[in-house]
């Protein structure tokens, strides 16, 4: 108790001296939004995909085109674009006058240059495009052109996360030698620490240890008049801080992982409201296949038998039991997918048929979960209701960068943890391929390590068909034979539930509009502060 109370006194501390680090001179604090969420971030756009790294990106980086309210792609670095009748080339006019924030001229050589170095890099958002662009080219100083090895029937949903870096500021700070060969780091060390955005923030202050701090960019190629001056990104979590720091109004946004009793306790201050809408995001247990216990489909089985369903889904107000691989909210989630329930009979059946039958208790198995109280709810549910069939769970709290780490081998990859995931665009192929195609094995997306081919060709078939309703066909294909492994514990599907300074703040997401693709909720640009309405709060 001691240690936890010394621990939020410290982590109070610092919060006061992030949100305090910035002379009020330069940061007013009535055009600032405050954004609590997890922590680390990068700045560079071919990094992993995570909720609060999208956020960077949405706010510090300007994409090729944007999400509608629908999830639908509209005009934006690109202003048009005409794709080839065999659906294998795309050609994109790039809009003029856009400038990076340094005062660079963004233009088609950029655009390729990006895709270039997402395809190097592969990491992040580079699956999207991985084994499906076959050549880039530049045409003139405003046309580029991506040529596909196939047809991609859901490229230009892709699109959003294709956020366009400065070509001249990196190849300046590359680092050589390195792993790319001419191309040395790619910039990989400088574009993880500077700003080589042109999106409608640019960074003004950076701890990589505890704040982000971008401005509103002056010289934006679209009306930023009624945006926030600064958007601050503070990398704390701790209930407590929060709650505080909404109650001073040094707080505008909670991320999305915050507990529902956390949510309620900030909906109690004045003037501080709980934000809901029909999310894309599912949470799910991952199951090693290839670690002993669980390479024995009948423990996992078992497992899947044994969790508590109902007491799980009331954590999350406005949770339902998910039904396989992709929430059903999503275009292409099978409406038919096997459900499990609670039969601990059914559970200990399959115990039986396991070869660990009889010797489980040499055999314990970690979760692990990270960062959210709720995680840390389902990885202790688990344990529970696995001591009653027999099997030693142990739940074990890491780090989201730590939990990255061990994932990129089979060797460290934990037994389970607990994770949530979500539809990027709004077609279920992007989880299923995400969660688990087999290139997609060695980051923390798919720590089940299947490794089924067949599944990967059925992946890699089903991008190809150019017809909407037959390509959402073959995604409900896909989700049945992946559910045969029984390889995952399927959680929730998961509303989006956000606290936010609702008296002095028109959030559009808040206000039925959110824009339900990645982070494109967080773009701050959207979002008008009402000063005189916190200052009535503040006295």
């Amino acid at each position: 108790m001691l240690a936890r109370k010394i621990k939020l006194l410290v982590l109070g501390l610092v919060i006061i001296g992030l949100l305090g680090g910035l002379p009020s001179a330069s940061v007013a604090s009535d055009s600032i939004v405050r954004y609590a969420c997890d922590w680390p971030v990068t700045l560079d756009p071919s990094k992993n995909l995570w909720t609060e790294n999208f956020t960077v990106f949405v706010n510090l980086f300007d994409p090729l085109l944007f999400p509608d309210t629908n999830g639908k792609p509209q005009p934006h670095v690109a202003e048009s674009w005409d794709v080839s009748s065999d659906g294998l080339a795309y050609t994109f006019h790039i809009r003029k006058g856009i400038k990076f924030h340094n005062g660079n001229k963004l233009t088609a050589d950029d655009v390729k240059f990006t895709m270039d170095r997402l395809l190097a890099i592969g990491e992040g958002p580079a699956f999207l495009w991985h084994g499906k662009i076959k050549k880039t080219s530049v045409l003139d100083e405003y046309t580029g052109k991506f040529e596909l090895e196939r047809p991609f029937g859901p490229f230009l949903s892709t699109l959003p996360f294709f956020w366009i870096v400065d070509k001249e500021a990196i190849v300046k700070n590359i680092k050589r030698p390195g792993p790319f060969g001419d191309m040395g780091d790619y910039g990989k060390e400088y574009v993880s620490i500077n700003d080589v955005g042109s999106g409608p923030y640019m960074v003004h202050d950076h701890s990589r240890d505890e704040y982000l701090t971008m401005k509103k960019n002056p010289n934006y190629f679209l009306d930023l008049s009624s945006a926030p001056e600064y958007f601050k990104m503070i990398g704390s979590t701790e209930t407590p801080l929060l709650k505080t720091l909404f109650a001073r109004r040094e707080l505008e946004l909670a991320n999305r992982w915050q507990s529902s009793e956390a949510v309620e306790s900030f909906s109690k201050i004045d003037g501080v409201e709980a934000a809901s809408w029909p999310g894309v995001n599912e949470s799910y247990i991952t199951m090693h296949t290839k670690k002993a216990p669980l390479d024995d489909i009948h423990v996992r089985k078992a497992l899947a038998w044994a969790f508590d369903y109902k007491a799980v889904v009331k954590l999350t107000p406005g949770a339902v039991q998910a039904r396989g691989p992709v929430p059903q909210s999503v275009p292409g989630a099978d409406p038919e997918a096997f459900q499990y329930h609670q039969d601990l009979d059914k559970a200990k059946e399959e115990i039986k048929r396991s070869k660990y039958y009889g010797k489980l208790d040499q055999y314990p198995i970690e979760i692990h979960w990270h960062d959210n109280p709720a995680q840390q709810k389902q990885a202790m549910l688990m344990m529970a209701n696995a001591a009653k069939i027999g099997v030693t769970v142990n739940v074990v709290e890491t780090t989201f960068a730590l939990l990255e780490q061990n994932s990129s081998s089979m060797d460290t990859t934990p037994h389970m943890h607990v994770v949530g995931d979500e539809a990027i665009y709004p077609e279920a192929g992007v989880l299923l391929e995400g969660r688990y195609h087999s290139k997609s094995a060695p980051t923390w997306e798919q720590s089940e390590w299947l490794l089924d081919k067949e599944i990967d060709k059925m992946i890699d078939e089903s991008y190809s068909i150019i017809d909407y309703e037959k390509r959402l066909a073959k995604y409900r294909e896909i989700s049945k034979r992946i559910m045969d492994y029984c390889a995952t514990i399927y959680v929730t599907d998961d509303p989006q539930t956000r606290a936010y300074q609702a008296a002095y703040l028109d959030w559009p997401a808040a206000q039925g509009k959110a824009i339900n693709v990645g982070a494109y909720d967080n773009s701050v640009r959207f979002i008008k502060m009402h000063p005189e309405k916190r200052a009535k709060l503040v006295k």
